[in-house]
């Protein structure tokens, strides 16, 4: 049973960067999509970004299209997301996520992935 576990969260400032990493523990998750979701207080958590199995197909919610980038090194078993631009609105716990079966299509749903890391807190200060 693969692991994931997620850093790089923490404190900015609206309009900062931050870099998140999904790093899997267990076995390789090169054959899998995977996806970042993320929760706010007192909301139901929300699909933000997915990747394809080889990083041919990416995916985004229209809310961080343009200021969100997600990316994969297979041979580091990672999962990346690059947020810039970062607004208040964008503070939640993210949570990182793989997909149900071996190369799967992308999903938004969050019945379309079975394996979720405990998550990283980002903040987004005003």
């Amino acid at each position: 049973q693969v692991r994931l576990v997620e850093s790089g969260g923490g404190l900015v400032q609206a309009g900062g960067s931050l870099r998140l990493s999904c790093a899997a523990f267990g076995r390789t998750f090169t054959y899998y999509t995977m996806a970042w979701f993320r929760q706010a207080p007192g909301k139901e958590r929300e699909f933000v970004s997915a990747i394809s199995w080889n990083g041919g197909l990416t995916d985004y919610d229209e809310s961080v299209k343009g200021r969100f980038t997600i990316s994969r090194d297979n041979a580091k078993n990672t999962v990346y997301l690059q947020m810039n631009s970062l607004k208040p609105e964008d503070t939640a716990v993210y949570y990182c996520a793989e997909g149900r079966t071996p190369y799967g299509s992308l999903s938004a749903m969050i019945s379309g992935y079975d394996i979720w890391g405990q998550g990283t807190q980002v903040t987004v200060a005003s």
